[in-house]
């Protein structure tokens, strides 16, 4: 079996019978990234809740929303531990 035949079988199955999406990055309450199981598919959810693909930019957009939500806790916890 040669190398286009081993990818050409996970392709087919999806296609099939739909992708097996696993949740590989939770950015926020909302926001997610999905990896299909089978053929490696990357999408991630848009403002709507539709699943677009995962791009590069849509990559470095929820790198950035996730350092803002850290940061964001942070700052909370600590203003928490100066009152209390």
């Amino acid at each position: 079996m040669n190398v286009s035949s081993k990818l050409f079988i996970p392709k087919l199955y999806c296609s099939v019978v739909g992708h097996q999406y696993r949740i590989t990055k939770k950015v926020t309450n909302h926001i997610k990234e999905y990896t299909c199981s089978c053929c490696g598919k990357e999408v991630t959810n848009d403002a709507k809740g539709v699943l677009v693909p995962l791009t590069p930019k849509l990559k470095f957009i929820h790198l950035g929303l996730e350092q803002v939500i850290i940061k964001r806790r942070r700052t909370k916890r600590s203003k928490m531990k100066i009152v209390a």
